[in-house]
């Protein structure tokens, strides 16, 4: 009796699933037969059933209010008509508005229903799937191995929002004592050693892409992990985890250390080695960046139709440049979250782009604008041959061999706007440029799909509004968000159409950020950057369409000797990891491992007068507009996220420094 009681209690406490994601306990468990976890072992179907659980709170770092990375930053601005939005409030906003609470963390993910209930579910797969009747050993062995990878994601996204967090190597039995269950957090070396253990154990066993049936590849491959080792132990080489002076006094209850006081560069040695055998592996196994198109008219187009795929993963039948994905929770998820981000013609009169769910009510910051690139592939303060003092100044497109279709011929356009990279044309839309929603006019007849962005009130991108409203949909910036859309599709028919294409991943891990981290591994190991740090780099620039990092800066950079010295190269390669990787999530925890968060995220958020009528008052004659003045972070404090106040009394844990 008292092992039946305890076992229903075992599994009781066990099955704590989110809301999002997670497979109700009673598609594992047949209804109205409750069953002990050694029961649910015994067949291959319901431990298939059970490593799908164990990966999926995975897809919620696909869902945009839930993903912190996404909107916590300073990429996108939107009013408090998304903070309060009913059916999915993107509170993850809050964090950049400097209100996060350990009281009600925004986006946290210590509580016992987030990634450490995963890790429990990882546990007992591990302890149990032995005893499975009607599996091969070496199917069982792939399993355990997919499973040990995905416990090693969720060790180090806890790591990289906490520091040093609890690791769990088995379930504590649920029966003992209060006290025991009380256990200390890990110092933050050993905590990433972990991540390390758990994936090294993984990759020999673990399957490549290809040798994955198609039902398998949504779960971890060698090459996967091999690219979150990489990662892993680039974020331990990182002045936030690396020797960081904010925490040299932050301690466990019996005063033993979290965090190293000494710099360890022997740390980037070991991260530059794991990029190096990522890529090795990665490559050798057929993973290339999206490149080569050719259908369309110009080489412009045809770099922006590569950068566009470059995030977007058409099948799962072959290798590409997405390594690591997770599919969105649903079709209305990935449509409603991601239309969030742009607005296309109002027009009643033009119902190929029409669509009333459309708000363009998340959009990005002027900042990020000014992020990319010259056409010559320089920061646009940097090059000696565009004008940065006339940037907010209107001017017109001469080259419409290279330009055209993306500028509109003799139109007064905003000078910032203007020769600029492809990634910029690929990735945002701004106002006097095209913005292709579906397939291309090939007779006299067909619909121009290639819309001019009109961006002055009462223009069709323009705002319906005659003041700056906080609770409705409104535009704050001007710009609007292209990446992680399809422009095959027109816009009336994006939520049917939208099913066509493959399962809707969203990527985790693309062979482009694996390239930018082995450049930065290397130039941060190197006393002087070589050709370790030059030719991963320039393999993301070459398919950006834009020159070589040596030949930019020595041919029209405004300081050529930026390439040659290691801290030139840390700067060049931190914005170019900004550039490629923007509005991916990657920005918000890059500006927290580089220790520098404290001095990009207090700033305002910047934009255009979205109520200007014509080009004078729209671009508030030559002046940005603070479109979102919330912003504050606080130092150390905001370095690591709070652990909730409840679990810090309840679990005796110690509370990270500020909270």
């Amino acid at each position: 009796m008292f092992t039946s009681m305890k076992k229903l209690l075992y599994i009781a406490c066990l099955f704590i699933l989110p809301w999002y994601g997670c497979k109700d306990y009673l598609d594992i468990v047949p209804e109205g037969d409750v069953e002990t976890i050694e029961t649910i072992f015994e067949q291959r179907n319901q431990v298939l059933d059970w490593v799908e659980t164990c990966y999926s709170w995975i897809p919620s770092l696909a869902n945009i209010p839930q993903n912190v990375g996404l909107t916590g930053a300073d990429e996108l601005v939107a009013n408090d008509y998304l903070r309060l939005y009913v059916r999915y409030p993107f509170t993850s906003l809050y964090i950049g508005d400097g209100v996060q609470s350990a009281s009600q963390p925004y986006g946290g993910r210590w509580e016992n229903t987030s990634f450490y209930a995963a890790t429990r579910y990882c546990n007992t797969l591990f302890e149990h799937i032995g005893k499975t009747r009607n599996m091969q050993e070496e199917e069982k062995a792939q399993w355990v191995a997919e499973v040990k990878a995905v416990k090693a994601f969720y060790y180090f996204e806890l790591i990289r929002m906490y520091g040093p967090i609890i690791l769990v190597p088995q379930n504590i039995d649920v029966m003992a004592s209060t006290e025991s269950m009380k256990l200390p957090r890990s110092h933050v070396d050993t905590c990433f050693k972990e991540v390390v253990r758990l994936l090294d154990e993984a990759i020999p066993v673990l399957y490549t892409y290809r040798q994955k049936e198609l039902s398998r590849r949504g779960y971890f491959t060698k090459e996967a992990a091999l690219a979150l080792k990489a990662k892993a132990l680039v974020y331990q080489a990182s002045p936030l985890f690396n020797g960081n002076e904010y925490y040299a006094n932050f301690v466990n209850k019996n005063g033993e250390p979290l965090f190293s006081k000494e710099k360890d560069k022997d740390k980037w040695l070991r991260a530059a080695e794991a990029c190096d055998e990522a890529v090795r592996v990665c490559e050798q196994f057929g993973w290339a960046l999206k490149q080569g198109c050719s259908s369309k008219e110009t080489d412009l187009l045809n770099v922006m139709a590569d950068v566009e795929s470059s995030v977007l993963m058409d099948s799962y039948d072959n290798v590409g440049e997405i390594i690591f994905q997770t599919k969105y929770p649903n079709t209305d998820m990935y449509y409603e979250n991601h239309l969030y981000t742009y607005i296309l013609p109002r027009l009643e009169t033009n119902w190929n782009h029409w669509n009333e769910k459309l708000l363009g009510c998340l959009s990005p910051t002027l900042k990020m604008v000014e992020m990319y690139y010259t056409e010559n592939g320089l920061p646009i303060d940097m090059d000696k041959n565009w004008s940065f003092v006339d940037r907010y100044q209107m001017g017109r497109e001469t080259d419409m061999t290279t330009y055209a279709k993306v500028i509109p011929e003799g139109t007064d356009v905003l000078n910032l706007h203007l020769r600029r990279e492809p990634r910029f044309y690929a990735c945002i839309a701004a106002d006097r440029t095209y913005w292709q929603r579906g397939g291309g006019k090939v007779n006299p007849w067909d619909v121009d799909n290639n819309l001019l962005v009109k961006a002055y009130r009462g223009e069709d991108f323009g705002s319906v509004y005659s003041s700056r409203v906080t609770q409705a949909a409104q535009n704050q910036s001007g710009y609007w968000l292209k990446k992680h859309t399809y422009s095959d599709i027109q816009t009336n028919q994006y939520p049917t159409n939208i099913s066509t294409k493959s399962d809707l991943p969203f990527p985790l891990l693309r062979l482009a950020e694996l390239y930018l981290m082995q450049a930065e591994a290397w130039n941060e190991y190197l006393e002087t950057p070589d050709d370790r740090v030059y030719k991963p780099l320039n393999k993301v620039r070459e398919r950006a369409g834009i020159p070589d990092v040596q030949d930019a800066w020595r041919d029209h950079g405004k300081n050529p000797d930026m390439v040659t010295t290691q801290a030139g190269m840390r700067e060049i390669i931190r914005r170019e990891t900004n550039i490629e990787l923007a509005f991916e999530g990657h920005r918000f925890w890059n500006l927290r491992r580089w220790k520098i968060a404290h001095e990009e995220l207090n700033e305002p958020l910047y934009g255009w007068n979205v109520l200007g009528e014509d080009a004078e008052t729209f671009y508030n004659y030559g002046k940005p507009v603070n479109v979102w003045s919330k912003r504050n972070f606080s130092t150390p404090k905001d370095y690591l996220f709070p652990i909730r106040s409840e679990e810090v009394q309840v679990s005796g844990v110690v509370q990270n420094p500020g909270w």
